[in-house]
């Protein structure tokens, strides 16, 4: 992507039309328009200001990820009751088939006689609560595969 697309995707994320945001950097619309094309750069002075207006740093609008934003956003605004209401293997089988077939292959109680130890070993050793030690662990075990692929 590039740095007027960015520009542009951060603007429309912001629900801001090209006028309201040239009125407030005291800039024409068109040279908006002119930034958002890669036709001209704004200056970092002005990329600040736009940065700001778009609430996000001067890093989060040159490298913009709309995708990234958006799931962002669904992450802040989840809380545990939605959270419930979501059969997260079914929903995650769409994209994974094996995670709706494993449970027929897989010896389940072995890993998770394992899987149970190192919870609790990541409680008493760091004093973690249920929760954040299985997040610490499934952040370890994604990252290991990831580093090791």
């Amino acid at each position: 992507m590039n740095i007027g697309s960015n520009l542009f995707q951060a603007r429309k994320k912001a629900g801001l039309s090209q006028e309201t945001v040239a009125e407030k950097l005291g800039v024409s619309r068109q040279t908006i328009s002119k930034w958002e094309t890669d036709e001209t750069m704004p200056d970092i002075y002005q990329a600040k200001r736009m940065a700001k207006l778009y609430n996000l740093s001067l890093d989060n609008l040159i490298e913009f990820d709309i995708d990234e934003r958006e799931i962002e956003e669904v992450i802040k605004n989840s809380n545990e009751e939605k959270e419930s209401k979501i059969d997260w293997t079914n929903v995650w089988s769409k994209k994974y088939p094996v995670l709706a077939t494993y449970q027929k292959k897989v010896n389940i109680s072995k890993y998770a006689i394992e899987l149970r130890k190192m919870l609790n070993d990541l409680s008493l050793e760091y004093g973690y609560n249920e929760l954040d030690s299985m997040l610490v662990l499934k952040d370890i075990l994604y990252h290991e595969w990831k580093d090791n692929k």
